[in-house]
């Protein structure tokens, strides 16, 4: 019998030995890496798939998950609610992120998305507004709030981006450090909000003068131009001339630090600034999860100078395939594979440049919106009595002057009915005006309706909305593109799930934005965001 007892215990003894093997598998990431792209359409991922590498988006793609029917769920596809919606996993009408500006009705004049004028830069000792920055504008918690929160704030947060608000609202109230680039000084800077004195590691990065050395190149395509056969010719009519230039074409010059950001440059930079925080924060090599978030800038002002299909924003993606290769590479190196997750989504997508819709026999047209906001401002002089009826009209909201109204007893449905008479006319390019103050009496498809009700908060929010047909934007240039509608070419980005919890896969179930920080939750077992209205992606669970 003892015999037979020791041969069984023997047995069990390689069981025993996989099941602690098992055990011994990380039960979270290392490291979180969120990156943004700001303005990527979903079909860039398709459009230049065969020129891309291995190891940046087809590595995402391939040997991940990939989302491929990912929208926004609110009308206001702009950069600071994209990013604000990514990382609260909410709606603009309960984050409070409702644009890049809004006009602030109890301050009386117009505010930017992350503006704090009780802070001060630290970085640079120019002055000016561009330090002026932190999250305190947004209402809800993120996902790295809850993260920090979740570890008792022993979880390393960064956020890191060109763009102020595309560092700053990522990585949430109680991050370590957001850092963004100063174009007046050249540094990459951050507030007191976050700290008093730059890190050491962040003041040998400023010392290298990165600007100086990109200033000193020519943006050249990185193939052969004639290969570039997924994108228009070069030198439209419709595309914008980059700064000191005479001519839309290659090879580009990049004579200032907007010429940088309006580049590839801006994106190498930027990639740069996310290895060195890597490097010398020694993320992921902790006892906890860290989280870092990096956005990607320079797509957005490549794209609003020439547009969607244009050479340069090939080129533009055909190099930020590499950079993300590159970081992945460095992950891979210091962490290893496996060990941590990554996410990639854009902020907003796009829309084709009118122009070039046009001369394809497309509909769509630039509305011309501030002539006709002044045109309603004086029939509103004209019958109701002296002023100034409209204080703004940022994000498609109409705010009116209610001081006025009071004064002189007009009242909501008397002004709407003046706006909807003169926008909603023959050969108009406004589809419908919304009255925010009687949405139950809107008249648009339900779908659509829930998008512009996710965009309305009662203390931010204008009066009306304007919404404009499909291939239509509102922009004081014919060349370029924009972004900002409720419609699918603003609202479709990519989402790309790749690493630690994430299984090889597709799908074409529809997923929204506010999904991300609901998933990134049920990974990482810990609470989602205060306001969060999304839910767990189901297949990426199913790992």
């Amino acid at each position: 019998m003892k015999r037979l007892t020791y041969l069984l215990l023997l047995l069990s003894l390689p069981i025993f030995a996989q099941k602690t093997q098992k055990a011994a598998a990380p039960t979270k990431p290392k490291l979180v890496l969120g990156i943004m792209v700001d303005q990527m359409r979903y079909d860039y991922l398709y459009r230049f798939y065969d020129k891309y590498s291995e190891g940046g988006f087809k590595r995402l793609m391939n040997k991940g998950f990939n989302c491929r029917n990912n929208h926004y769920h609110y009308a206001s596809t702009i950069t600071g609610p994209g990013h604000a919606a990514v990382y609260t996993g909410s709606v603009p009408g309960v984050n409070g992120i409702i644009g890049n500006d809004w006009y602030d009705r109890f301050l009386g004049r117009t505010v930017y998305v992350a503006e704090d004028t009780t802070v001060t830069a630290v970085g640079t000792d120019i002055a000016g507004t561009e330090g002026k920055r932190s999250p305190v504008n947004m209402k809800t918690t993120t996902i790295t709030d809850q993260l920090r929160l979740a570890t008792q704030f022993q979880s390393k947060v960064i956020g890191i981006a060109a763009k102020d608000r595309g560092g700053i609202l990522p990585a949430g109230h109680s991050a370590n450090a957001a850092y963004w680039f100063d174009g007046k000084s050249g540094n990459w800077i951050t507030s007191t909000y976050y700290m008093k004195e730059l890190p050491q590691w962040m003041k040998d990065f400023n010392a290298r003068k990165l600007p100086d050395f990109y200033k000193s190149q020519k943006w050249e395509t990185l193939l052969p131009i004639a290969q570039y056969t997924e994108s228009d010719e070069d030198n439209q009519e419709y595309e914008n001339v980059m700064p000191g230039e005479k001519l839309p074409v290659f090879p580009h010059a990049i004579n200032s630090n907007t010429a940088i950001l309006t580049s590839p440059f801006g994106n190498n930079m930027t990639k740069e600034m996310a290895l060195a925080a890597l490097k010398n924060e020694k993320m992921g090599q902790g006892a906890f999860t860290d989280f870092l978030c990096v956005s990607f800038s320079s797509p957005d002002y490549v794209g609003h100078a020439t547009g969607t299909h244009s050479i340069e924003v090939e080129d533009t993606y055909l190099r930020l395939d590499r950079d993300i290769e590159e970081i992945l590479n460095h992950l891979d190196a210091t962490l290893g594979k496996g060990n941590y997750t990554v996410f990639l989504t854009a902020d907003h997508a796009a829309a084709d440049i009118p122009a070039f819709l046009n001369k394809n026999k497309l509909p769509g047209g630039v509305w011309l919106g501030a002539k006709e906001v002044n045109y309603l401002n004086g029939q509103m002089v004209e019958k109701f009595g002296a002023g100034k009826w409209i204080l703004s009209t940022d994000n498609y909201q109409i705010t009116l002057n209610r001081e006025l109204m009071k004064q002189n007893k007009v009242g909501y449905d008397e002004l709407f009915k003046l706006f909807t008479d003169e926008l909603i006319s023959l050969g108009s390019p406004v589809y419908q005006v919304v009255n925010f103050h009687n949405m139950a009496n809107t008249v648009i498809p339900p779908f659509y309706k829930t998008l512009v009700e996710n965009v309305y908060n009662p203390k931010r929010s204008g009066d009306f909305m304007v919404l404009l047909e499909p291939g239509w934007f509102h922009s004081g240039s014919k060349k370029g593109t924009t972004h900002g509608t409720m419609w699918q070419y603003d609202r479709h980005v990519p989402l790309l799930w790749y690493g630690w919890g994430i299984p090889v896969g597709e799908t074409t179930e529809q997923t929204y934005i506010a999904d991300i920080a609901s998933t990134l939750a049920a990974l990482l077992k810990i609470q989602e965001p205060s306001g969060c209205v999304g839910h767990p992606i189901q297949p990426i669970l199913k790992k």
